[in-house]
């Protein structure tokens, strides 16, 4: 089985730049790349090194552009897991790497995280917050540990809940400045979306209006 990093670019809307990089796994099944149905099917070694060579090919080391990295639970309770980031961050020198944390973590699992990547120059995010794991309840008590969080509007889309967008930004950039949390927008598509982020105060955008995931 064929894997690869596809990447989506991050703005900074005050200025217009590219912010950063996610980047996203992809495997190639016939003639076409889907989302793997398993995140951890492809061991986390193997990963890094893909990123290494997607990082090369964006040229992050010359330009120290962000790359958003994702583990899920699973990754995050693997205990050779930080070992792996950390050997990859080094190699990277002087790429921005951030471990943006897809499903919420215990209190004990992000004391640890948020030690050891700041400890390594590396930001700890919480993605797409308000929605599946990530909820207020069950992320409360990491928020002081993390230096950001995103939020992702097509979620919300999907799931026939698109309405509740203008009061959940609201409230998730109230935190954002409670906590003194970085905030990126998931899910920007047209004027409308950069006009509602505007009205929060959102610099950093990501969406089809940017760009879809596309290899590297």
């Amino acid at each position: 089985m064929t894997y690869k990093f596809f990447v989506q670019p991050q703005v900074n809307e005050t200025d217009h730049s590219i912010y950063g990089y996610e980047v996203l796994l992809r495997k190639r099944q016939k003639d076409t790349w889907t989302l793997p149905t398993n995140f951890s099917e492809i061991s986390l070694n193997e990963q890094s090194k893909l990123l290494e060579q997607t990082a090369a090919a964006l040229k992050t080391s010359v330009t120290n552009k962000v790359i958003a990295f994702n583990l899920n639970h699973d990754q995050i309770e693997n205990p050779l897991t930080l070992g792996t980031i950390v050997a990859l961050k080094k190699r990277l020198n002087p790429s921005a790497l951030t471990i943006e944390l897809t499903d919420a973590p215990t209190l004990e699992e992000v004391q640890r995280y948020s030690i050891l990547l700041h400890q390594n120059d590396m930001q700890l995010v919480l993605d797409d917050v308000g929605t599946g794991t990530n909820t207020y309840e069950n992320i409360k008590d990491a928020l002081p540990y993390v230096d950001q969080i995103k939020f992702a509007m097509q979620n919300l889309r999907m799931s026939g809940e698109a309405n509740k967008i203008p009061e959940l930004l609201a409230f998730w950039t109230k935190i954002a400045r409670e906590y003194r949390l970085d905030m990126v927008l998931e899910g920007v598509e047209d004027q409308h979306d950069q006009d509602l982020a505007a009205k929060f105060g959102i610099k950093i955008h990501q969406g089809y209006l940017y760009g879809k995931p596309m290899p590297a």
